[in-house]
């Protein structure tokens, strides 16, 4: 099985807030796109806080998301996994993003959101030792459609404190 490699993250340099997933499912591996999987809820999220829904091309979606000073990026750049599921993600051969240069890029940004306990922690135990104090870490349910014992009302209240 070959390695699966993690996208660049969408951020303006004045971002404040920096949304985490784990790394890309495979529709959107194909698409070129985060949170391509149509039955994914991010898209949808993102439309009711900040007017970057799934009915806006992808390019006006990351323009809305940079506008509202929100970064997204994963928190591995690349690992082995078969399929989607952040369950089957290979601990061997996995390696995390730069944070420590995208924060040096990226000063106003302290608060973190995480997209699922995968994302949490992976960053909690690969990358927070190295960066230091100074980020507010915020666990959110994952958007995914593996998590179906969250409403979609349920995931929407959790989400809405990256609007803030």
């Amino acid at each position: 099985m070959k390695a699966i490699h993690g996208f660049p993250p969408l951020s303006d340099a004045s971002a404040s807030r920096l949304i985490l997933g784990s790394v890309p499912s495979v529709a959107s591996l194909e698409a070129g796109q985060y949170y391509a999987f149509p039955r994914n809820a991010f898209w949808r999220i993102m439309g009711d806080l900040i007017g970057a829904g799934p009915e806006l091309a992808y390019p006006q979606r990351v323009a809305r998301l940079n506008a509202a000073g929100i970064a997204l990026w994963d928190v591995i750049a690349s690992c082995r996994r078969p399929g989607s599921l952040d369950s089957a993600i290979e601990s061997e051969g996995l390696e995390s993003n730069d944070f420590r240069a995208f924060f040096a890029s990226h000063p106003n940004i302290r608060q973190v959101y995480f997209n699922g306990q995968k994302a949490s922690s992976l960053f909690r135990k690969r990358v927070l030792p190295g960066l230091g104090d100074g980020l507010e870490l915020h666990t959110l349910p994952s958007t995914s459609p593996a998590n179906a014992g969250m409403s979609y009302t349920a995931k929407l209240e959790a989400w809405s404190v990256v609007k803030t």
